[in-house]
């Protein structure tokens, strides 16, 4: 399932405390710190982001205090069963046409907690990921052929974003397949133990068959 809309600016804030919240409970300023860590490393100060408030995800009914009010006194947070329901729409949010700095936002954002989808949701976000960055890369790489000539450092630039497209394809391939075997290595021990299960099963009424014919033979004798 897809989320047609890509993610806008304050939704990227609130995968991220949602994310963060659904890993576990969290004080409420250690969140907001991390969030503005992470956006602020990847997109700079932003009015967009920085407006965004937890406390509009604890009046929605997302997120609760542990115990406490919330900002005032740093109370722990935890998200709430209808927050988990939002974090899972917004991760299957579609990316936008290009990896502008909010896009390559949601993409880190989708990549950091992935794992808290459910497995046949990671199986279809990580191919749209690759998706997305295989049609980045053929963007760049048709600017690159229309522009062979242009000097120096304006080519130097498109291949230093190309190989960082590169690196970050190869990186979410390398995750979809380890998450692949997860899957595969997890399909196998419950294979393996039903087969346990059955046998055991076979076993036990081999056991109650052999005791029940031999009961007459004792009593007789």
């Amino acid at each position: 399932m897809f989320r047609e809309r890509a993610l806008v600016p304050v939704e990227t804030v609130r995968l991220m405390a949602l994310g963060l919240l659904a890993e576990a409970p969290r004080a409420y300023g250690d969140l907001a710190t991390e969030i503005r860590y992470f956006t602020s490393n990847f997109v700079g100060p932003s009015l967009d982001l920085m407006g965004s408030s937890i406390e509009l995800l604890r009046y929605q009914g997302l997120i609760e205090p542990v115990g406490g009010q919330g900002m005032a006194d740093n109370a722990v947070m935890r998200i709430r069963p209808e927050g988990r329901a939002a974090l899972e729409e917004l991760l299957q949010a579609r990316l936008g046409q290009d990896l502008g700095d909010l896009n390559r936002l949601s993409l880190r954002l989708k990549l950091r907690f992935l794992a808290l989808l459910p497995e046949g949701a990671q199986e279809t976000q990580g191919a749209h990921i690759i998706e997305t960055i295989e049609s980045e890369l053929a963007r760049l790489e048709d600017i690159r052929g229309r522009h062979a000539s242009a000097p120096a450092l304006f080519l130097d630039w498109i291949e230093r974003d190309i190989a960082a497209l590169e690196a970050e394809k190869v990186a979410a391939e390398v995750a979809a397949e380890a998450q692949e075997a997860v899957q595969t290595a997890e399909a196998e021990v419950a294979r393996t133990r039903v087969e346990s299960e059955s046998a055991e099963a076979a076993l036990r009424q081999a056991r109650e068959e052999e005791e029940a014919a031999r009961a007459p033979k004792e009593a007789a004798e």
